[in-house]
């Protein structure tokens, strides 16, 4: 079943930019490196929410990457100010970059999107000094498939819908897939870990149901019609309170190696 989601229409270039890192992820990228003055390419970077990040944590030039227009336009919109990011429009097995022009490459949500993961790293290794670090985080097929909770609110999705299910676990990537890649690709010391990352917190339900009829920032929501996403709404509605605040959290594995 294939996604119908646009990322080059006008229409869903806010889609991937609304949100705000929070610190478990923040957490996560200071324990697998030292972003302190580096140099860091966001490849496959949407609107723009984790380019602004590793600026957060110490960067000293963020270059953020995306083959969309429309999510290079708002990803420069949401971040003007800030002198030290960039933003430019490119592939990500050819971003059109210079060779070894960063410290550290970050791709998130981008390698579920690709059939070629070692034209992707070999893209990585060619930005990366030597003894740079790549840092690719996605969802697995085990990662998706966790049960629905008041936290895990994506499980609720594939309940509700088994047949997204099957659209999630066809494209996402088995980690030693990766983790092989990576190795062929001239990446060492590799590490693979999991982390439940908080994507949103909201009010009540109401915001969540309002975030989830939008279809802000999940693409898997692009396969359902408005009826079946309203269906979905109301499905989670009877298994959350109405008037507590829902804290969304979803789990991913993150890849990590050094170039060699």
């Amino acid at each position: 079943m294939a996604l119908s989601i646009d990322f080059h229409a006008a229409a869903n270039r806010y889609s991937y930019a609304g949100r705000e890192v929070q610190p478990d992820w923040a957490a996560l990228m200071r324990s697998l490196v030292d972003p302190a003055a580096k140099r860091v390419a966001d490849i496959g970077c949407g609107g723009g929410i984790y380019s602004a990040a590793w600026t957060d944590l110490g960067a000293a030039q963020v270059t953020g990457v995306d083959f969309s227009a429309e999510m290079v336009r708002t990803a420069t919109e949401k971040n003007h100010g800030r002198a030290n990011i960039v933003f430019r429009q490119g592939d990500a097995l050819a971003t059109g970059l210079p060779s070894e022009s960063a410290d550290i490459v970050f791709e998130r949500a981008l390698i579920h999107h690709l059939t070629d993961y070692d034209a992707c790293f070999r893209e990585a290794g060619r930005l990366l000094v030597r003894g740079g670090q790549a840092i690719v985080q996605d969802r697995t097929p085990e990662d998706v498939a966790l049960p629905g909770s008041p936290e895990h609110i994506r499980g609720y999705f594939f309940e509700c819908f088994p047949r997204l299910l099957e659209a999630e676990r066809a494209r996402r990537p088995a980690s030693q897939a990766v983790e092989h890649a990576l190795g062929r690709s001239g990446f060492g010391a590799l590490r693979t870990v999991t982390i439940w990352e908080t994507r949103k917190r909201h009010d009540d339900f109401r915001g969540l149901g309002a975030d989830l009829r939008g279809r802000v920032g999940r693409s898997i929501l692009h396969a359902l019609t408005d009826a079946e996403l309203n269906q979905l709404v109301e499905f989670i509605g009877q298994r959350l309170p109405a008037n507590a605040p829902v804290v969304e959290r979803d789990r991913w594995t993150v890849w990590s190696g050094t170039k060699t």
